[in-house]
């Protein structure tokens, strides 16, 4: 049996797991709809793009989001110093979001 290598930085959902994602930020949004306008917009957009984009090019644009994901985090938590506390404390935070 071959073993597959475990690549954490490449696409392995689909174009309808990533558009569901979408759709459960956009009804989450909608709760308040009032303060939240702009972005059900832009994340309808977003939808509208990923609709529209090729499978090959999709997995190249979101191999790059998922693979800067982690810089991005620890670059924010950088950036607020100590108002958050520690780096294992913005780690928490992430877990418990789900």
């Amino acid at each position: 049996m071959k073993k597959t290598i475990f690549e954490p930085d490449k696409l392995a959902l689909s174009k309808k797991d990533i558009l569901d994602f979408c759709d459960r930020v956009i009804v989450k949004w909608s709760k308040n709809p009032t303060e939240n306008t702009n972005n059900i917009l832009a994340m309808n957009a977003v939808k509208t793009s990923i609709l529209w984009t090729d499978d090959e090019s999709l997995k190249a644009i979101w191999d790059e989001i998922i693979s800067w994901t982690f810089d991005l985090l620890y670059e924010n938590a950088l950036a607020q110093g100590d108002q958050e506390g520690n780096w294992s404390d913005v780690m928490k935070k992430i877990k418990n979001k789900k």
